[in-house]
């Protein structure tokens, strides 16, 4: 679906964006705000590509898109109205409230990824430098510019062009970090650009000449510089940051542009040379050494764990994390990360997995998928074999990470690292050193070899002999008055537009989860959530109706997305009165939005966590593809 071509037809249907006054959405419908709803064009909008509905409430003209795709329609309707995004305020506030280490690995995503490209382009070139002056690659005993020295100086000049990122890399981070922590990114960037200041002595001849001191009235401080390093910057960044928007708080207008960016960078830049730059330069050579020896002093068993293990990490988001410590590795003097390599191996594995469901499937729209995702995969893209195929279907996630587990062991056995990032996976070549290529192959065979194997194999466990699943079963998440969905009050419910359900009318204001389920979505308004059940039913709750209007006021939610609950377990307090003061329904719409039938077996009064719905789950095919 193309999302901005769906937003233009939107808003060109309901009188064009002068017509709008406000736009945001729920769990399922975008609202708008029309200063003339007579202007709006039902028939033409629900022709429109994604379009299940529209209907007029009160003042708000409301399309329905059905959860996921509501969201990404509001955002680029906001973006052609060039209003704010109530999206990007929820996530300010979602980022704030995080966890410590969701904060922090979402920092270092923001720093890291602007500044990729450089790094990739470094690396890539590296590459072609290696090519260029690799012993026996071509040649017995020669490299090609041996054997053609009118190669040569191209190939000077391609080392000086690939070191340049590393060697200046504190100016690049410099620049995005300070950015990131709100401060003057090219105050950031003067601070890079200091610490790599030619008049230091370079970082990686520290230690094998004599190094040069300052006398700062008394003190001896180190004059050597941060070439390839980044937490010395990382924490220079912040500080500069802070101090300069403290200062420009404190400080006359009519001074500030003078004295603040000259006191930040004087300030800053003795703090880093006498204290954050020592320690911290030491700290993240410990750090990639501590990595280095841990991944090479186990060996094989080593990188088998870290194989097996990157999958998860992915899915956490913790991998982001490693951008920092690879882009140390790389600027290291030795020029080599192994996470590259292991990256590469889960890519790889996680494109067999989805092959092997391609082949054994007998669905028409999953071999669709498949066969896309899965080469994507193999070529280092691996978002739709993932979450679109291996984590829904579990075994083929289960036979990823073993051929991952399997190719890193044997990457990490024969010392296979890479001088570059670029993409994990086939083409990766172009990031490990020639002489390690076979090795590199050889891992990337025993992934995908051992990835399909086993998803075979487990695809053959899960499916074979296995019977007809058992219908599922939903409770009254409420006490209240049960109805068929028909009987909803809201015409997109009634309608079954979004699917089968059931309604409540509730006399209580707790509401527990209907089902053993995972819950898959939380609004900031807490009025819609949504779960998913162990037996893959997908269901979306709507408390209220028009709720989202207020804020989550009358909600308590007690669990989070991606929390696990049990049938009977508390989700959400609500106060009922508030709801019906705010002169909104308090009717609560339960959806199973996947398209299976909800058999209602009771209605009428019921207490809450009483059996009352049988939803019929489809039979497993007896014999495999």
């Amino acid at each position: 679906m193309d999302y901005n071509k769906v937003a233009k037809e939107v808003i060109s249907h309901v009188g064009g964006p002068k017509n709008i006054k406000k736009a945001f959405h729920c769990a399922t419908r975008l609202r708008l705000m029309l200063k003339d709803p007579s202007l709006a064009d039902e028939k033409a909008l629900e022709s429109v590509d994604g379009v299940k509905g529209t209907f007029l409430v009160q003042e708000q003209f409301q399309i329905i898109f059905g959860s996921g795709t509501v969201n990404l329609v509001t955002d680029e309707v906001l973006k052609e109205l060039g209003m704010d995004s109530q999206d990007q305020a929820d996530e300010e506030i979602v980022e704030k409230k995080g966890n410590l280490i969701s904060r922090a690995v979402k920092t270092l995503s923001d720093i890291f990824v602007p500044i990729v490209p450089a790094i990739v382009a470094g690396g890539l070139l590296m590459g072609i430098n290696n090519v260029l002056t690799a012993q026996g690659l071509f040649f017995a005993n020669k490299s090609l510019i041996e054997a053609y020295p009118m190669w040569k100086d191209f190939a000077t000049i391609i080392n000086l062009f690939s070191n340049a990122a590393f060697t200046f890399l504190p100016i690049l981070v410099g620049f995005s970090a300070t950015k990131k922590f709100g401060g003057n990114p090219y105050l950031g960037a003067v601070m890079g650009m200091i610490m790599v200041h030619p008049d230091l002595l370079n970082c990686y001849n520290y230690g094998k000449v004599a190094t040069p001191f300052w006398n700062l009235f008394g003190l001896k401080v180190a004059a050597v510089g941060y070439q390839g390093t980044v937490l010395p910057i990382l924490f220079t960044s912040w500080v500069i940051a802070k101090l300069e928007t403290k200062l420009h708080k404190i400080t006359p207008s009519w001074l500030d542009n003078l004295t603040t960016p000259l006191l930040s960078v004087l300030i800053t830049g003795f703090i880093t040379f006498l204290a954050v730059g020592p320690v911290l330069r030491e700290a993240g050579n410990v750090l990639a050494d501590g990595l280095q020896w841990l991944y090479f002093s186990l060996g094989p068993v080593g990188g088998a764990i870290f194989g097996f293990l990157y999958a998860p990490i992915v899915i956490t988001g913790m991998h982001q994390s490693f951008i920092a410590i690879e882009t140390q590795l790389l600027a290291s003097a030795a020029h080599r990360t192994f996470i590259f390599p292991t990256a590469a191996m889960s890519n790889v594995a996680q494109g067999a997995a989805v092959l092997a469901v391609f082949f054994l499937s007998k669905d028409p729209k999953q071999k669709s998928l498949c066969s896309a995702s899965g080469i994507s995969a193999l070529l280092g893209i691996t978002e739709p074999a993932m979450f679109g195929v291996n984590l829904k279907l579990k075994y083929p996630f289960i036979g990823a990470i073993c051929g991952s587990a399997v190719g890193s062991a044997w990457i990490a056995g024969t010392k296979t690292l890479a001088s570059a990032v670029g993409t994990a996976g086939i083409p990766g070549f172009l990031s490990i050193p020639p002489e390690s290529w076979g090795n590199y192959g050889i891992g990337m065979v025993l992934a995908i070899v051992v990835a399909f194997v086993v998803t075979c194999i487990l695809h053959k466990r899960n499916v074979e002999g296995k019977t007809p699943a058992e219908n599922e079963s939903l409770a009254a998440p409420m006490k209240g008055t049960v109805a068929s969905i028909t009987e909803c009050p809201d015409p997109t419910f009634a309608s079954k537009a979004m699917g089968d359900g059931f309604v409540v009318f509730p006399e209580d204001g707790k509401f527990y989860a209907p089902a053993n389920a995972e819950v898959t979505m939380t609004f900031p308004t807490k009025h819609a959530f949504g779960l998913m059940t162990n037996d893959g039913t997908e269901i979306l709750v709507h408390i209220g109706l028009d709720t989202v209007e207020l804020n989550g006021e009358p909600f308590t939610m007690h669990v989070k997305k991606g929390d696990k609950v049990k049938k009977g377990q508390l989700l959400v307090d609500v106060d009922l009165k508030a709801i019906e003061a705010a002169g909104k329904e308090t009717a609560t719409a339960v959806i199973i939005t996947n398209g299976k039938a909800a058999n209602l077996i009771k209605s009428g009064a019921v207490d809450a966590k009483t059996d009352i719905v049988e939803i019929a789950n489809p039979v497993v095919e007896v014999k495999a593809a």
